[in-house]
């Protein structure tokens, strides 16, 4: 197979048919990740957001045997390292200061959005095939003189493949909430200790005191619904980053294409919305996202990010809440320490010896982390 093989870089979402795009998703992924889907990176590309404006160029791959479409990596070239979750800043001040140009780079990932989902999307799972698309993008850079390539937020599974290929492997923690076949949100607050059962019902009820929440989807998702939800976006946006990543467009054309597939949780003062967070649906798994609020009230977020998620999950029948990144907050709300992964090559040997040398040291202290992380969940010791 290897002879047959050829491999194009494709410069847009639109360049590559939905059907063939969609159908090596289907191929690689069992968790129907929403955020894999050829609409989803279609709406970042056409709203202007992941451009090569905003720094984000695409420059997915395609992988063929003869004329027949066998793997796909999506994949940008970046001039920052912005919008990411996995943080190499580091990196590229400590190889600018050396005189190397860190930027730009490759990354393939899900722009904006830190959620574990496959980047090597072959027709047939073959490591082959997989290891033909990292030997592309590493052949790629190769000839552009881009640094370094990142693959953030890959399933443990793909890192299978890194030390042959020669890409480091990185670790990181997210916290994300495991259904155990509970009935009702009653039947799992009874896998908790006394404590935090009492403090889950008082941040429960000082939440919702005066307050309705509206699980939104399909066809309510309506424009005048969108003009709110987008109000409380920026608000966070603003604080925390500088500037929202997603415009107002991005969200009306995913509505347009993926309105089954998202679930907009929004807290109601009367007939008035004063606070959102958005959700994308997969098969097994609620995906939360983007939150944000008209005022402050107390416990409002922890209500809409992280309660009403296990509501909706315990509802469908869905095995997992992943809730984002970053946030031990999310520990005493029942969401458990999960490991994420990703992959790296670097090009400059003097640079991949020193991130390979640091990347063994945190790889070990995220895992006592972990060990420790695990000790503090709110759950009764027989759980």
């Amino acid at each position: 197979m290897a002879d047959t093989l050829t491999a194009e870089i494709i410069d847009a979402t639109s360049g590559i048919d939905a059907s063939v795009w969609n159908g090596l998703v289907a191929a690689s992924d069992s968790h129907a990740n929403p955020f894999l889907d050829h609409a989803f990176f279609l709406a970042l590309e056409q709203s202007g957001c992941a451009t090569a404006r905003t720094g984000w160029s695409p420059r997915h791959i395609l992988l063929r045997d003869g004329t027949r479409p066998i793997g796909l990596m999506p994949m940008f070239e970046k001039t920052h390292s912005q919008g990411e979750y996995v943080f190499d800043h580091g990196w590229a001040n400590a190889f600018e200061q050396a005189g190397g140009a860190y930027y730009p780079k490759l990354q393939a990932a899900v722009p904006f959005t830190p959620v574990t989902a496959p980047k090597l999307l072959t027709a047939s799972g073959d490591i082959g095939a997989q290891q033909a698309l990292l030997g592309a993008a590493a052949n790629f850079a190769d000839r552009r003189g881009i640094s370094s390539i990142h693959a953030t937020f890959v399933p443990e599974a793909e890192t299978a493949i890194a030390p042959s290929s020669d890409w480091l492997v990185r670790t990181d923690t997210q916290y994300h909430w495991h259904n155990a076949g509970f009935a009702t949100f009653e039947g799992y607050l009874e896998t908790l200790s006394s404590r935090h059962r009492k403090v889950t019902r008082r941040e429960r009820r000082e939440a919702l005191e005066g307050l309705s929440v509206k699980w939104l989807t399909g066809a309510d998702l309506t424009e005048g619904v969108w003009d709110a939800f987008f109000d409380f976006y920026q608000d966070t946006g603003n604080r925390k980053w500088g500037r929202p990543y997603l415009n107002r467009e991005f969200f009306s054309l995913l509505s347009e294409a993926m309105a089954d597939r998202i679930v907009l949780m929004l807290a109601y003062e009367g007939e008035t919305p004063i606070a959102g967070t958005l959700n994308m649906l997969g098969k097994d798994t609620l995906y939360g996202r983007y939150w944000g609020a008209s005022r402050e009230v107390p416990f409002l977020h922890f209500e809409l990010c992280y309660y009403q998620a296990i509501d909706f999950a315990i509802e469908h029948k869905l095995a997992t809440v992943e809730a984002g990144a970053q946030g031990e907050h999310k520990l005493a709300r029942g969401y458990a320490p999960a490991t994420t992964y990703s992959m790296h090559w670097i090009g400059h040997p003097g640079l991949r010896d020193a991130v390979a040398r640091f990347l063994r040291q945190e790889r070990a202290a995220v895992a006592r982390e972990q060990e420790m992380l695990n000790g503090l969940t709110p759950f009764k010791h027989s759980t």
